[in-house]
């Protein structure tokens, strides 16, 4: 029990989505099965499509039940044999449009007893704005200019009720309308129109579907009259996806939030990501991200919840370092993601310099963060997190400049990597986010510095977590990207790999030299220890683990990528040397 509670602290965790590896969870499990995996990994963090879910890959979740296609009850007992624990996401600030409760209110309007399980635009901001020609309420703009944005314009999603009317829903992320075009026979009983009449409706709507126009814009003419019947048609016969966001201030959530984790611990789970909680809590006057108190009660509330089923929960949370979130939410002795470990590795690599990694690293132990780390991962490389920031007339410095960071990001994207950006109300871009990258690619597709980056990362403090295409070399996958299209640049990072190329894989020393450190990292009772940090030149690194007799050190040349590890098995001193 005592090591299978230090693996989940300290063990090795994979992250893949259930079909990176072939098929299905099934491929992945038989890949694990494999001599080459043998106690590699304590932990897998499997990303939303585990569950039924439409949209952003996962992350547009229909219900919390197993998706059938990918998962099924013998894989969870297959990797409960192979003592491996699980990482799933709840995603607190929304659902899709699919689930059944925004399906009961699409149908239903205002008598859905789901009503008020998410939120009307425009009841939440009554009194506080005015209504534009497209009846949304626009907020105030001392209130507007505290919103934050994940993509342009405002954060909404129009539906049409039953009644007809057309009413806008806060949708913080991702959205799509299939508008479908119309026929004349769908209009005819438009009262008062004529059949000329239908046939030149239908012409101007469906060009503007061709053309990807708004249609509450759209210039009816002499035919006016009849835009509200047309339009509602159309919507009828519209399809949505998109992820809405819930109403926090409803008991019904928290039911919801307590039946899910129950089923995440029967499916195996032992940590739970708190995706994008930090947009949860929704307040006039205040930012929709990260606003207090409201956001601390949210998660002391859903943390007792998790508690409650012996689930450890980790709050995932992008801003920037100058903003020190990350200090708040680790005081209140929560587990954090490492988003800035990323972007550091890179700046080390690449300047032959100890000096930013080791600052991060230092400020790691003294905190005593506890901390889940990565390099690549399902979303992209982080770049934000890394900025100072100005609060309140002060600017706190960040972990690079903002020319170190220009540099990091010209690095990657001249590799290839793609770009993510924030944005305000009115769409002006306000800050770059992320870029879209492998990791093995933006290192210049270099397999020592690869290496010497995963080295470095199972050295650092916290569970280190691996995106499986990181641990097969996997290059930027821009047929993917582009066939993906608008929002698709994620795609660039997420290519399934076949058992015949894991196979392929397990033959190249830049794959097998990352197993061997890995399991070196699952195993030894070191990495539960002490961490000492040696004084070095700029140029190298020298990290050590001790626990009583057990010791794994770290001596690296950032300038050569070469590097040794010294370390103890069964009492006897052992070497590796790259």
């Amino acid at each position: 029990m005592e090591q299978e509670t230090n693996n989940i602290i300290h063990g090795v965790m994979l992250n893949a989505y259930p079909d990176s590896i072939g098929n299905n969870l099934g491929d992945m499990i038989t890949m694990l099965e494999m001599p080459a995996f043998k106690d590699v990994f304590s932990l897998f963090y499997i990303l939303p499509t585990f569950f039924n879910s439409d949209l952003d890959r996962g992350f547009s979740i229909i219900d919390y039940n197993i998706n059938k296609e990918l998962v099924s009850k013998a894989n969870l007992k297959a990797l409960d044999a192979l003592k491996i624990k699980l990482k799933f996401d709840i995603v607190l600030n929304h659902l899709s449009v699919a689930s059944p409760q925004f399906q009961d209110l699409l149908k239903k309007g205002d008598q859905s007893h789901y009503k008020d399980f998410f939120i009307n635009w425009n009841t939440f901001w009554e009194g506080h704005g005015e209504y534009d020609n497209n009846g949304v309420i626009i907020p105030k703009k001392k209130y507007l200019n505290k919103l934050f944005m994940r993509k342009s314009g405002l954060p909404i999603l129009k539906v049409q009720f039953p009644d007809g009317t057309e009413q806008p829903y806060w949708n913080t992320f991702y959205q799509k309308i299939a508008y479908q075009k119309i026929m004349i026979n769908d209009i005819e009983n438009v009262e008062g129109l004529t059949s000329t009449q239908a046939k030149l409706l239908c012409d101007l709507v469906n060009s503007a579907i061709d053309s990807g126009k708004d249609l509450t814009s759209l210039d009816f003419k002499e035919l006016s009259a009849y835009k509200k019947g047309v339009l509602s048609i159309v919507h009828q016969k519209s399809t949505y996806l998109g992820q809405m966001d819930v109403n926090a201030k409803s008991q019904m959530v928290w039911d919801f939030y307590k039946e899910t984790l129950m089923k995440l611990k029967e499916f195996g789970c032992k940590i739970v990501r708190l995706d994008a909680f930090a947009y949860l809590h929704k307040a006039v006057g205040h930012s929709n991200f990260f606003n207090t108190p409201g956001t601390w009660h949210y998660l002391e509330r859903i943390k007792e919840i998790a508690n409650a089923h012996g689930l450890t929960v980790l709050p995932e949370i992008h801003a920037e370092y100058g903003l020190h979130l990350h200090d708040k939410v680790a005081a209140k002795n929560y587990q954090i993601y490492d988003f800035f470990l990323p972007g550091l590795m890179i700046h080390t690599l690449e300047t032959a310099s100890n000096k930013a990694l080791l600052a991060w690293m230092n400020e790691l132990v003294s905190k005593g963060f506890k901390t889940v780390n990565m390099l690549g991962c399902h979303d992209g490389i982080p770049v934000l997190d890394l900025k100072g920031k100005e609060v309140d007339c002060v600017y706190y410095e960040g972990l690079l400049s903002e020319s170190e960071i220009e540099q990091v990001m010209k690095v990657i994207l001249e590799r290839g990597g793609r770009i993510k950006n924030l944005y305000s109300a009115s769409g002006q871009k306000l800050s770059y986010y992320q870029v879209n990258a492998t990791f093995y690619s933006a290192l210049g597709e270099s397999n020592k510095k690869m290496l010497l980056a995963r080295a470095i990362q199972l050295f650092m403090p916290g569970i280190p977590q691996i995106w499986y295409l990181d641990l097969f070399a996997g290059k930027n996958d821009y047929a993917a990207a582009d066939k993906a299209g608008s929002g698709g640049h994620k795609e660039i990072n997420r290519t399934n790999l076949s058992l015949k190329q894991v196979k392929q894989g397990l033959k190249e020393d830049i794959v097998l030299n990352q197993l061997q450190i890995m399991r070196l990292r699952n195993t030894s009772r070191a990495f539960t220890g002490i961490i000492t940090i040696g004084n070095t030149s700029e140029e190298e690194m020298d990290i050590s683990w001790t626990f009583n007799n057990e010791f794994a050190q770290l001596k690296a040349n950032l300038r050569t990528c070469s590097f040794t590890i010294n370390y103890t098995e069964s009492g006897e001193l052992k070497t590796m040397s790259f």
